[in-house]
């Protein structure tokens, strides 16, 4: 005769209530213990349907056929309920599986928004942030829309913050032309002489030259702006900016 004593019972009921925190917070729960949990339960079922036949089979067994009858339904019960047990872990485990698919695909994602990007400025390739890359692409769109003041605070705090990023220099460029357009030719001029000074290796040197140049032009300062466009010519000589350059100054004298 099976009997399924207290402790069997409260054991069940700790499989049970243990399953519970796992479908709650299902990315804790361990693959490994979840089949291993699956597979112990049934072996419990095939090892009471094993008990259940050989009782009805045994000679040997002097039970009454009720009794026989009455530990069948109870065994049978037993065995559905374990069963249970299986299809509720067996969907927690496939909801582990799931909701752990999802979390590497998130973490991957985020892991490749973090990624330097590569990118070309001013023919060069090189490695940029993304955050970089859109906070500079926003900048410059708002140049290119003709808000000049409001492109200007954004460069400006685009520099404060990257200092170095390959953006930098040219960050810094357009944002002397953007003084430039607003008129504000002592901010240009200081903005611009960072450009040929701590980014004077950068393509936007010989141009910031020009820049400045320009500004003293319009302020009637031609000694200055003969003396910048000669820079040009002697630092830069192989540039673009070099031949400008020599075509104002034959314009300035």
């Amino acid at each position: 005769m099976i009997i399924f004593s207290k402790s069997r019972l409260a054991a069940a009921g700790l499989v049970l209530a243990a399953l519970l925190p796992l479908q709650a917070s299902a990315g804790l729960l361990d693959d490994d213990e979840a089949r291993r949990a699956i597979l112990d339960l049934r072996a419990k079922v095939d090892t009471l349907a094993r008990d259940i036949n050989a009782r009805l089979e045994t000679k040997s067994d002097k039970t009454s056929a009720l009794e026989a009858l009455n530990r069948h339904e109870q065994t049978m019960q037993e065995i559905a309920r374990l069963r249970g047990e299986i299809e509720v872990l067996s969907n927690a485990l496939a909801n582990v599986q799931k909701n752990q698919k999802d979390l590497y695909a998130d973490i991957d994602a985020r892991i490749k928004k973090l990624e330097p990007r590569q990118v070309n400025i001013d023919g060069q390739e090189t490695a940029v942030a993304p955050t970089e890359q859109q906070t500079y692409e926003a900048a410059m769109a708002t140049l290119k829309a003709g808000d000049y003041k409001a492109a200007a605070a954004a460069l400006t705090d685009f520099v404060r913050k990257n200092p170095e990023s390959p953006y930098a220099a040219n960050a810094q460029y357009w944002l002397g032309n953007a003084y430039y357009v607003l008129r504000d030719h002592k901010k240009s001029i200081a903005a611009q002489q960072v450009v040929t000074s701590t980014y004077k290796d950068s393509a936007k040197a010989p141009d910031a030259l020009l820049n400045i140049a320009s500004n003293y032009v319009d302020m009637n300062d031609k000694k200055n702006a003969k003396k910048t466009l000669q820079q040009v010519v002697s630092k830069y000589p192989q540039s673009t900016a070099a031949k400008t350059a020599k075509d104002r100054l034959a314009a300035l004298k």
